[in-house]
C-alpha cells in the first residue's frame, strides 16, 4: 500500500490523560480554535467546495447542540488544535443547517475514500463513537439513564445505587486470504451480487485467538482446513465499530463444502484471475472483488502481486 488504507491514517494525539480534566475540557469547548465535526444521523458534514474535505465548524457554531447535551466526543489534538465530533441529529432540517456556508451531510462509507487519510480516520472514530452513545443511553445493568463522561469515552449509570460504568467496545473480525500454491479461496456472501467474490471473514469469539478464529471460520464456511496463519494488517470499520484483522492462511485441503447459511458460493481462483479482478470493472474474468478501500482488496493484492 502506497498510502494508509481508508480509516487508518489518524494523526490525532488522543490525549487520554486529559479526558477527566473538566476544566481543560471547558476551556477547549470555548476555544475559538477548536474544531467540531457535525454528524447528522451518522452522516458527516463535508465541504464539497474544496473538492471533498470534512467541514469542521467552530464551537460557537455548534453551541446549541453542546448546550442541549447532544452526544459529543473528543477526537484528539492535531497541529495544537482540539478536534471534536458532535451529534446534530436534533437539527430540524439538515438541508437548511444553522449557517448557509455549511456543507452537506454525506454517508461516511461513500465519502471516506475521497478524503485525506487522516480525515477518513477521523470519520471512523467519530462515527463509531457517536453511534455507541446513541445505542447506550440506558444502563445494561439496571435500565436507568446513563450520562456521558470522560469527554465521551465512558457512560455512567445515573442510578446511584447502581453507578455502573460503560465503555465503548470494538468488535474484532478476522478476515483472511486463504491460499494454496497459485490459487486462493474466495467466497460469495448471501447478499453479494452474482459476480462478486471476496475474502472470507467472521467475528472473533470470546476466548479465541486470531489464528483459531481464522481456522474455525474457514472450516465452518467452506470445509477447508488451514495450517499456518500470518498477520497482514488491520483496518477500523465503523459499521458500527469493528476492527478488521487481516491474515493470510495456508490451506491444507482443497475440497470445498459450502455452508449455504453463510455463503452462496466459494471457489478457488488462480493468481492470474485475481490480478485481473483487481483491475476493477470489465476485467475480462466475469468476476469482481472488493474495492481498494476494503482490507479484502489489499489482502488479495498483496498475495496476487507477491513474487
Amino acid at each position: 500500500m502506497t498510502q494508509p488504507l481508508v480509516f487508518t491514517g489518524s494523526r490525532f494525539d488522543r490525549a487520554s490523560h486529559l479526558r477527566s480534566n473538566s476544566d481543560w475540557l471547558q476551556e477547549k469547548l470555548n476555544d475559538s480554535a477548536s474544531r467540531f465535526l457535525p454528524l447528522y444521523q451518522l452522516k458527516a458534514l463535508i465541504d464539497l467546495k474544496t473538492g471533498g474535505a470534512i467541514d469542521w465548524r467552530s464551537g460557537e457554531e455548534v453551541r446549541p447542540f453542546i448546550d442541549a447535551t447532544a452526544a459529543f466526543v473528543f477526537l484528539g489534538i492535531a497541529d495544537d488544535i482540539c478536534h471534536f465530533a458532535i451529534d446534530v441529529s436534533a437539527m430540524d432540517n439538515p438541508r437548511q443547517p444553522p449557517a448557509p456556508d455549511w456543507g452537506k451531510f454525506i454517508d461516511v462509507r461513500s465519502i471516506a475514500p475521497q478524503l485525506e487519510p487522516w480525515e477518513s480516520a477521523a470519520l471512523a472514530q467519530a462515527r463509531s463513537m457517536i453511534d455507541w452513545h446513541n445505542r447506550h443511553g440506558f444502563c445494561a445493568v439496571c435500565g436507568s439513564k446513563t450520562i456521558a463522561r470522560e469527554m465521551g469515552y465512558s457512560r455512567r449509570c445515573s442510578n446511584e445505587d447502581c453507578n455502573a460504568m460503560h465503555f465503548p467496545r470494538t468488535d474484532p473480525v478476522a478476515i483472511m486470504m486463504v491460499t494454496r500454491g497459485d490459487e486462493c479461496l474466495l467466497g460469495q456472501g448471501i447478499n453479494f451480487p452474482g459476480d462478486f467474490y471476496s475474502c472470507l471473514a467472521g467475528f472473533i469469539e470470546p476466548g479465541e485467538t486470531i489464528e483459531q478464529a481464522v481456522r474455525r471460520e474457514v472450516l465452518e464456511e467452506t470445509g477447508i482446513t488451514t495450517g499456518e496463519v500470518r498477520y497482514h494488517s488491520s483496518q477500523p470499520w465503523p459499521y458500527p465499530s469493528s476492527l478488521m484483522i487481516g491474515c493470510i492462511a495456508e490451506a491444507t485441503s482443497t475440497k470445498i463444502t459450502v455452508d449455504h447459511t453463510e455463503l452462496k458460493d466459494a471457489r478457488w481462483f488462480h493468481r492470474d484471475q485475481v490480478r485481473q479482478m483487481l483491475k476493477g470493472e470489465n476485467n475480462g474474468t466475469g468476476f469482481r472483488i472488493a474495492a481498494p478501500m476494503a482490507l479484502a482488496h489489499q489482502l488479495a493484492k498483496a498475495w496476487a502481486e507477491a513474487e
